[in-house]
């Protein structure tokens, strides 16, 4: 597969609609902005827990969408998860990315508080 990174991001699969542990996935966004290998590590560790968990419906399902929506190289990822599941590179990218989204919410919703707990002393007393 050429851009398995680029495929992946196509998929119609976010963090809320996979079905999958939070907390699990979290394993392998904790280090997204540090250290590349051990992202990778905790990819190959967590995947296949989080496939079984409920990851492997929805990514094949997502995969086999991008099939009928004429996706490049979805035909060749549906057989790869088809034939090796979580054990995939591209089940692993797919962990990775939905990891990804997940820091990212983590960091909006985090400056979100920043920008509420800045706002809050302005508050009337009798609103807090």
């Amino acid at each position: 597969m050429r851009d398995l990174d680029g495929f992946v991001a196509k998929l119609d699969l976010d963090v809320d609609s996979a079905g999958i542990c939070q907390a699990c996935l979290s394993f392998v966004a904790f280090p997204l902005d540090a250290d590349e290998r051990e992202v990778k590590r905790a990819a190959r560790q967590m995947t296949p827990m989080l496939w079984e968990e409920g990851l492997a419906e929805s990514a094949v399902a997502a995969v086999r969408a991008a099939c009928a929506a004429g996706v490049p190289d979805a035909d060749e990822a549906l057989r790869e998860l088809e034939s090796k599941g979580a054990r995939s590179a591209v089940a692993r990218a797919i962990v990775i990315h939905l990891a990804a989204d997940l820091a990212a919410e983590a960091r909006a919703h985090l400056r979100l508080l920043e920008v509420a707990r800045e706002r809050l002393g302005a508050a009337p007393p009798e609103w807090n």
